[in-house]
């Protein structure tokens, strides 16, 4: 099993870098030549976790957008919610190194192509998104967003691994 790991961290060799632009309205879907490397796409029957560090005189701003995503998704119909079962966002009681707040999203069960970047979805979801909202939740992000796919080596509640023959 692959599971799928986003981290979003910050950098001090990576100032000049910055998050991606919020949407305001949903955006086109790329295509299959040209994908967006923002985007939050986890492959079917994994498991996603996105990591991120947010400044943290800026933690009420990245609350408030996943707040306002909670209450799109709910009030959003079948659909959303389907979207949103299985995600969960954990704010950590300890901050990285740097100081910043450490937030924690696990995509237990994510639908097929689905983007879950917060702002893409509510941006979806809103018919009218408070203006400063989206500004706010990007200038909150304390790095640039960082990928890696990981291959299941063990699972330690399961039965033991098999070791391939050489």
């Amino acid at each position: 099993m692959t599971i799928a790991l986003i981290v979003l961290l910050a950098f001090a060799q990576s100032a000049g870098s910055t998050p991606p632009a919020p949407q305001t309205a949903a955006p086109a879907a790329p295509s299959a030549t040209e994908a967006d490397p923002a985007r939050l796409v986890f492959p079917v029957d994994t498991a996603g976790l996105v990591l991120v560090a947010v400044k943290p005189d800026r933690t009420a701003d990245y609350e408030a957008m996943i707040h306002a995503l909670h209450d799109a998704l709910a009030a959003g119909g079948a659909a959303a919610r389907r979207i949103g079962e299985g995600w969960r966002v954990f704010k950590a009681a300890d901050t990285d190194a740097k100081g910043n707040a450490l937030y924690v999203h696990v995509v237990a069960t994510p639908l097929a192509e689905a983007d879950y970047r917060p702002s893409v979805v509510l941006s979806g979801l809103a018919r009218e998104l408070p203006a400063d909202l989206l500004v706010k939740y990007r200038d909150a992000f304390a790095g640039s967003v960082t990928r890696l796919s990981l291959t299941l080596l063990a699972d330690f509640a399961l039965a033991p691994v098999v070791k391939p023959k050489p």
